[in-house]
């Protein structure tokens, strides 16, 4: 199937003490896929150090990431997908930040994810 990235699972692992690459390598062959604007998130995050260390180890981690998995760009056939899920969303008043939209495009558009499943209830 594959997997789209977002910021907050990457934070969610640096919470638990885990590597960036620990996580990736439990996928094996599955694809993964960062969307643009979780690499802008990224890269934000990195500008925003303010020690020279710190900067430089977060700088390393993104390019880590980065040799790692392919970076999706928000082109025209996920801008489509993001306006058919806004719109879907919206009549149905489940507004959600529009980063998170992006990357949710981003995984429809890719076959990575089902919207009409998002919401059911998984096994176990």
């Amino acid at each position: 199937m594959g997997l789209v990235i977002d910021t907050s699972a990457l934070v969610a692992v640096e919470r638990a003490a885990a590597s960036w690459e620990a996580a990736l390598s439990t996928l094996g062959d599955e694809p993964a896929a960062l969307p643009a604007i979780v690499c802008a998130e990224l890269l934000s995050g990195f500008h925003l150090v303010r020690s020279a260390a710190r900067a430089a180890t977060r700088k390393a981690k993104i390019q880590a990431l980065l040799g790692r998995v392919t970076v999706v760009d928000f082109g025209l056939a996920i801008a489509e997908r993001w306006a058919q899920l806004f719109t879907t969303l919206s009549r149905q008043g489940r507004l959600i930040p529009a980063n998170d939209l992006a990357v949710a495009a981003t995984a429809v558009h890719l076959g990575y994810g089902d919207v009409a499943k998002m919401n059911a209830p998984r096994p176990g």
